[in-house]
């Protein structure tokens, strides 16, 4: 496995983000009705476009703790850091996190981009090591996951950390708490989950 860079401070040094270069991508109304089977299997949708937590789910998949490898932490302010455009709810300034999802054994199920109002931040990840999901569950937040895109394409920095072959299924959803969003999420799955969930596509 390629070693992570850990960090727990923020940088005002803004380390460039994992963004799939897409071959399809699809809005609210496609993650709304789904996907035809023969372009994403029903157990990849049930992943990529139903609300429950990316973090159980891999967690439920594999039998092992799912573990956070915290990349990069970077203070953006007012920068849109070509983040889907939803990061404009989003109050600023903003501070922007890179992680790796992995099982407990090493395996890299998932990367994921999150931009916050980085005031806030510490109020919501007080272990910045934890998974997001971890963090708000230990402060019993009451969260709505929002999907708004499904992306599919390419990325070659995410070949060689998943070392697998792309493309790559992708998604962006928002994180509201009592009414007001919370953070923006950006989230890549490696097709290592084959193993668990069976092909893409169905013929």
């Amino acid at each position: 496995m390629t070693p992570a860079i850990r960090s727990t401070q923020p940088s005002t040094l803004s380390a460039p983000w994992h963004v799939l270069d897409p071959l399809w991508q699809g809005g609210e109304a496609v993650v709304q009705q789904g996907l035809p089977h023969h372009q994403l299997a029903p157990a990849w949708q049930m992943l990529l476009l139903g609300d429950g937590s990316p973090t159980r789910h891999l967690q439920l998949l594999t039998g092992e703790p799912t573990e956070v490898d915290v990349l990069d932490m970077s203070l953006i302010g007012m920068d849109d850091d070509d983040a889907p455009k939803q990061i404009e709810v989003v109050p600023g300034p903003r501070l922007r996190r890179q992680v790796w999802l992995r099982t407990a054994s090493g395996q890299r199920l998932a990367y994921a981009t999150s931009w916050w109002e980085a005031s806030h931040v510490d109020d919501y990840l007080q272990n910045r090591s934890l998974p997001i999901w971890a963090s708000l569950s230990r402060l019993r937040t009451e969260l709505y996951r929002d999907i708004q895109g499904i992306h599919y394409g390419h990325c070659p920095a995410l070949e060689l950390a998943f070392e697998q072959v792309g493309p790559f299924w992708g998604r962006h959803y928002l994180f509201w708490h009592h009414g007001r969003p919370l953070t923006l999420i950006y989230e890549v799955f490696s097709p290592y989950l084959v193993k668990y969930l069976g092909s893409m596509q169905l013929d």
